[in-house]
């Protein structure tokens, strides 16, 4: 039984111009044509081509390793959460700063700002029976609305760690240890830590004014290092500008740790001075004491720490972090903790900065079969060069010889395998050098092992 016959209707009322123009209507056509349209990525977002994702594989990977090394296991959390995690952190005002969104059932919802909240949360949802210290790691995407620029986008990459239990100096140098270590692992040789104590500043302005507002306000500004808004703040209330005096000097100092012998006397003292001491048994002896660090009086309590690479300029900073007590914002007991965020993006501007730049991701050797008939033999032999732990590809354009060896260059090919009638008829390959152009004929069953004593040559030169 045959089909009904079908008939293509034509709306008449459109003109044709052009043909089959008259098949559709208007508003299909011009959707059509916004269908053509190119569509840009968001702004602040990137995208990554394979020659330097496996440069950034590599070095979170390393990283990975390290963190492993330390005792520290993976954790993974989501990508979004409510947003109240974050403002119990930071304050309201960080609503600006952030991607919220209300979901189908009306829940406000955040794109993560950081991790260090969700790693927390999921800590007193979960974990917060498990024995002390509790070593976590995490690798991932974070978002933040805020003007892009180098080393600054909407979209960035974190890789963190926190130890949560305990905040004596084995702690806070157990960690930036483990910081130090991820950074050198990568590769990155120029780098300098800066190590500071919120609890020099902090301690001082609460001992010294009485008023709770007045003393909040100027930690808040201190925390911004607008320190013309903090003078301003303590002259309007009343207070003694030795105060201000005593606030520059303790912010400006730097240096070796001798330099607390300036300091008045506090708990800081001497767990700065057991911390560096300890680093340096860690093979840490180049830091440098920076009272000046402040990293948000509200959230850090006690060490702080943050890690330059010079050659980035203004947006050196690459890594940042400290000790905090955060667990009973998210309703549970008081635990501290220390922890850090790498930001990826920049340790990958800071390593290109450093060497040459970075060479394309290579193929050890491209298949390329003469004609047709010679198909199945290439895709047997591209397997069992893949097979050897070799990086190979094969033609599957269907091009001619010329245009297989000209891709084949433009793909970075150190070898090019020619599969032709003739050799294979005598159960050979042609190998063809696509740096000097010289071609040896292989026995097509040792052409994988003659491939890889080529390769080995490569690396002895």
């Amino acid at each position: 039984m045959h089909a009904p016959e079908t008939k293509l209707l034509v709306d008449k009322s459109y003109p044709s111009r052009g043909r089959h123009r008259g098949l559709f209507p208007k508003g299909l056509r011009n959707g059509i044509g916004l269908m053509r349209k190119m569509i840009q990525r968001p702004r602040g977002t990137r995208d990554f081509p394979p020659y330097e994702m496996a440069l950034r594989r590599a070095a979170e990977q390393a990283m990975r390793d390290t963190c492993h090394s330390f005792g520290f296991g993976e954790v993974v959390t989501p990508t979004f959460e409510q947003s109240e995690l974050f403002t119990a952190r930071s304050g309201e005002a960080i609503v600006d700063e952030m991607y919220v969104f209300k979901d189908k059932g009306g829940r406000e919802i955040a794109l993560r700002p950081e991790i260090t909240a969700s790693v927390i949360r999921f800590f007193v949802n979960e974990m917060s029976m498990s024995p002390k210290p509790l070593k976590l790691y995490y690798v991932g995407n974070c978002f933040r609305y805020e003007n892009p620029q180098s080393g600054r986008y909407r979209e960035f990459f974190q890789l963190g760690a926190e130890l949560i239990g305990n905040d004596n100096p084995e702690t806070d140098a157990e960690v930036i240890s483990l910081a130090v270590e991820c950074l050198r692992a990568t590769g990155l040789k120029n780098f300098d830590v800066r190590i500071g104590h919120i609890g020099v500043l902090k301690s001082l302005v609460l001992e010294e004014i009485d008023d709770g507002a007045v003393a909040g306000t100027v930690l808040r500004l201190i925390d911004k290092e607008d320190f013309d808004a903090v003078a301003l703040t303590l002259k309007t209330s009343g207070i003694p500008e030795t105060l201000f005096e005593s606030i520059t000097k303790i912010a400006g100092a730097k240096g070796g740790v001798d330099v607390l012998d300036g300091i008045g006397q506090t708990e800081a003292h001497e767990h700065l001075k057991e911390l560096f001491e300890i680093l340096k048994l860690y093979g840490i002896d180049d830091c440098q004491l920076d009272l000046g660090i402040v990293r948000g009086l509200d959230y850090y309590s006690g060490m702080v720490f943050e890690i330059d690479a010079p050659k980035l300029g203004a947006e050196k900073q690459v890594l940042g972090g400290g000790s905090y007590t955060l667990s009973e914002l998210f309703g549970g007991e008081p635990v501290f903790s220390t922890g850090f965020a790498i930001g990826i993006d920049r340790v990958m501007l800071a390593l290109e900065a450093e060497r040459e730049p970075p060479k394309k991701v290579t193929l050890d050797a491209f298949v390329v079969p003469t004609e047709d008939s010679m198909r199945k033999y290439a895709f047997a032999i591209v397997s069992k060069l893949r097979a050897m732990g070799l990086r190979a590809d094969v033609d599957l354009m269907r091009r001619s010889i010329s245009k297989n060896l000209k891709y084949a260059s433009s793909v970075g090919a150190r070898f090019a395998v020619i599969v032709g009638k003739d050799e294979m008829a005598k159960r050979s390959l042609t190998l063809r050098d696509m740096i000097s152009g010289e071609q040896t004929l292989v026995p097509a069953d040792f052409a994988a092992e003659e491939l890889g004593k080529a390769l080995e040559k490569d690396s002895a030169r």
